[in-house]
């Protein structure tokens, strides 16, 4: 059982006070009738909530996929720079969304936001080893030779020891893609900063087994799908 207020906030897409003021002026009803208590218990999965007589499509957990664009901060809120959770729209917008992780700034691709805790620390964990996959575009060629050492595990020049990590090189030298399960700070920067390689375009392209989808543009967001959920589930299945 949840209170109404909340609910009424989560799902009407106001603030927690403003819910309150719209159940105490009657604008909220639970199964055709207008409740005034904004303690008022309800039952999401059963009960009918209405607000101005719209029903209210409630969701405990919202489990959203971006497509982050470039100069976008991952964070919350900043006062100054816009951040993803800028970028959601309205109808989707909750108080208690966060993005899973970070990108930074300049990095774009594959994001997923969520305002369910235990769903980001099992895919945060380092215990887990969730894949990430990434596009790279680089200042010079990769050679060969660096694809057994990023197997092997890399050490940084600050004496940091790194996982495994898998390196694709592509056609033309200068791109690839690399997969990592851990996420440091500026890690795939730093790891090819070993060898006098600059990054100029990171993108992730993938993240728990989960593809960017082709069709969602930059700066967009959804829902993720059923499918989508069962994917990033058994990602965490199989890497425990």
């Amino acid at each position: 059982m949840e209170r109404l207020d909340k609910i009424i906030s989560t799902g009407g897409g106001v603030s927690r006070s403003d819910a309150r003021k719209l159940i105490l002026k009657g604008k909220a009803s639970v199964n055709g009738e207008t409740i005034r208590d904004i303690a008022f218990k309800v039952e999401p999965k059963t009960d009918e909530i209405c607000l101005f007589g719209e029903a209210i499509n409630y969701k405990k957990h919202l489990y959203l996929i971006m497509n982050k664009p470039k100069g976008v901060l991952t964070a919350t809120e900043d006062k100054n720079k816009q951040t993803v959770i800028d970028l959601i729209p309205d109808e989707l917008r909750r108080r208690d969304l966060f993005p899973v992780g970070r990108l930074d700034k300049d990095t774009t691709g594959l994001l997923i936001i969520t305002n369910d805790g235990d769903f980001a620390h099992k895919l945060l964990s380092p215990n887990n080893k969730i894949p990430k996959k990434y596009f790279v575009t680089l200042d010079g060629d990769v050679g060969e030779e660096l694809i057994p050492k990023f197997k092997e595990g890399l050490t940084l020049a600050d004496g940091t020891e790194l996982s495994s990590a898998t390196l694709e090189i592509l056609k033309d030298k200068h791109t690839a893609f690399v997969t990592i399960t851990e996420g440091k700070y500026h890690q795939i920067k730093r790891m090819f900063g070993i060898f006098d390689l600059g990054v100029n375009e990171l993108k992730r392209v993938s993240f728990a087994g989960l593809e960017l989808p082709e069709a969602l543009l930059e700066g967009e967001v959804r829902e993720l799908t059923v499918n989508e959920l069962e994917c990033i589930n058994n990602a965490k299945i199989m890497t425990k």
